[in-house]
């Protein structure tokens, strides 16, 4: 250290510092503005970025809000459509219960009344050929009597000892 002060020059300094100077200057005005600048820019980039990232964050959070929201209304609105068609089913089934069974009685009904109309008819098919035959029994019985003179005679007085008169 003491050599460096002994070789000390004052010309020396002067000339160096004069020089510095001038390069700090000549660095100042072409160098920093400019190094300054692109740090600025790039510091205001970075905010910037900064800033659109977080807007970008807000509108992710907004977004999936909504979808959920709608998810949510979707799946409302998909249960009251379930709730609606189980109500329609069911008032269709009951309808058609319904339904056969005003069929079914009507078609007992008219079963029922089919039966009797030919329960009937049968009745009064029995009851004719019933009195056919009791005709032709009593006709062929009184063509035996009345082809015999005495047995007239006998059934006329049968029949008059029948007779009450009053």
């Amino acid at each position: 250290m003491e050599k460096l002060i002994e070789d000390f020059s004052v010309g020396l300094f002067f000339w160096q510092t004069l020089l510095f100077i001038a390069l700090v200057l000549l660095l100042w005005r072409y160098a920093w503005k400019p190094i300054l600048n692109a740090v600025n820019d790039r510091e205001e980039g970075i905010k910037n970025a900064l800033a659109a990232a977080e807007d970008a964050k807000k509108e992710m959070q907004n977004v999936t809000a909504d979808s959920e929201k709608l998810l949510k209304e979707a799946r409302a609105e998909r249960e009251l459509m379930m709730k609606e068609a189980r109500e329609i089913k069911e008032k269709i089934v009951s309808e058609a219960k319904e339904q056969a069974q005003v069929e079914g009685d009507k078609l007992i009904k008219q079963a029922q009344a089919t039966i009797e109309s030919e329960k009937k008819a049968a009745v009064t098919d029995i009851k004719n050929q019933v009195a056919e035959l009791s005709v032709d029994i009593a006709e062929k019985i009184i063509k035996e009597q009345l082809a015999n003179k005495d047995k007239q005679l006998k059934l006329v007085d049968n029949m008059l000892n029948d007779i009450k008169l009053d």
